[in-house]
């Protein structure tokens, strides 16, 4: 066992000399530009050095979220001293108040950021603001605070690697349930100093809408292209409805000799609604306004009956709902009879009817959506980091971006404070029995939170 042990630390070492030899060239490039007379005003020469500082902040996270997986995974064996390449001055300012603490790793350690880290709320910042590491180093910078960012984003990568554990019991929580919305956006990513467009992936349980107690949570990946073989990674041994797009890449998970069991699609009105209204707004076009006002009858059904139990909703829908759905579908296959193949309306109307049995599988399922807004609202968060941190320093970061999203979002979703429920959760996790771990999630957090202030 040991020997399995000092193995595992040994390769996860060999690695890192490799990372760091490659952070030391990154610098000398990085200071190579920054020598180089491109000009104040110069785009080229200031994306090249962000490129850099992103490139060597991403290298530096990596290389210590997998030295504390590696010290997770080994416990006894990283007892040992670990000798390590050298990589610049960590020391914190010296007006930063110093706290000895000795405990066994990978705990609230020097490296890995202990209390300073859920003061600082570096992960928040870098998630939840969409705040880089060279841009939060700057902002403590001016407030005479000096923390370079190398130390920064060995705190990052330590606590990315620590918080696993939540992750995956997120990860579980969302596949227990019957029914999922999915979506996914693009990411920029660093490659070789180009950059290529990566994916990130949610899968959102929410059964709010239906009445359902299930507290709602949310599952991101990352991959490096939009590839239908990662949704079927992602959601491999899981069956029930997911709403979704009309992406093709999905199609092979609707199939009838799909394992365990085919999904059901349940399409999104919202999609649907989307084309017409484009058309209706920019040329005013007829068919168009007409759908469009057909659609909204539908959804303000459903503003009426959100919430409710599925069975009411069902009711209402087989009511109210189904009468005006056979008449839109009578009155689009009229309207496309009338107009060119090829016009974009026909493309818009095609939209619909070629999918209209995952379209109308709600008039049958009280717990289906009409829309898949829980999963874009997911992913709106991913949209707003892009204009911040413009790209991801590797298809490593991607990961980690998708794990720390995942947990942001499940905060939010559950009304949260992400940054205080990280500080709580960086604080107990190292000596939390794993047996326990699902005390530490999200929602359990605020139900025992709120019951300390009840307490008071």
């Amino acid at each position: 066992m040991i020997l399995a042990q000092r193995a595992m630390l040994a390769e996860a070492r060999s690695e890192a000399k490799v990372r760091a030899l490659e952070i030391e060239r990154l610098k000398l490039m990085l200071a190579k530009a920054r020598r180089e007379k491109f000009g104040q005003s110069s785009e080229r020469g200031k994306q090249l050095i962000e490129q850099l500082e992103l490139a060597i902040s991403d290298l530096e996270e990596t290389q210590a979220e997998e030295e504390t997986k590696a010290e997770i995974a080994a416990p006894a064996a990283a007892k040992e001293k670990r000798a390590r390449a050298p990589r610049g001055p960590r020391k914190l300012p010296d007006n930063l108040p110093v706290e000895r603490i000795v405990e066994p790793a990978p705990c609230a350690c020097g490296k890995c950021g202990g209390v300073r880290l859920r003061k600082l709320g570096i992960l928040a910042s870098k998630f939840l603001l969409h705040q880089p590491l060279n841009r939060q180093s700057a902002t403590y910078a001016r407030e005479g605070v000096e923390i370079d960012v190398s130390t920064l984003a060995d705190w990052v990568g330590a606590s990315v690697a620590t918080l696993d554990p939540i992750v995956q019991a997120i990860r579980t929580h969302v596949f227990r349930g019957e029914r999922i919305h999915a979506d996914d956006t693009t990411v920029p990513v660093l490659a070789k100093l180009k950059t290529i467009t990566g994916r990130i992936w949610t899968y959102v349980r929410d059964d709010r809408p239906f009445g359902g107690k299930v507290p709602p949570a949310a599952i991101f990946y990352y991959s490096r292209t939009r590839a239908g073989e990662y949704p079927r990674a992602h959601l491999a041994g899981w069956a029930g409805i997911m709403q979704a797009d009309a992406y093709a890449g999905y199609n092979e998970l609707y199939e009838a000799r799909r394992r365990p069991a085919p999904i059901q699609e349940a399409a999104c009105w919202a999609h649907g609604r989307r084309k017409f209204f484009e058309l209706a707004k920019l040329a005013k076009a007829p068919i168009a306004c007409e759908a469009v006002r057909r659609i909204d009858e539908l959804f303000e059904i459903e503003r009426e009956i959100n919430g409710r139990a599925p069975e009411q909703r069902l009711a209402v829908r087989q009511e109210r709902s189904k009468p005006l759905v056979a008449a839109l579908e009578a009155w689009l296959r009229e309207q496309r009879d009338r107009i060119s193949a090829k016009s974009e309306i026909a493309k818009a109307i095609n939209y619909s009817l070629n999918r209209w049995a995952a379209f109308t599988r709600f008039l049958d399922d009280g717990r289906i959506c009409l829309s898949n807004n829980a999963a874009e609202r997911a992913v709106r968060g991913v949209a707003i980091g892009r204009g911040n941190w413009t790209f991801c320093g590797s298809d490593a970061g991607g990961h980690r971006a998708a794990a720390v999203y995942t947990l942001v979002e499940t905060c939010k979703l559950n009304d949260v404070d992400p940054q205080a429920w990280l500080a709580y959760v960086l604080a107990k996790l190292p000596d939390h029995p794993a047996k326990r771990i699902d005390e530490l999630l999200p929602w359990n957090w605020k139900a025992s939170q709120q019951a300390i202030a009840e307490a008071a």
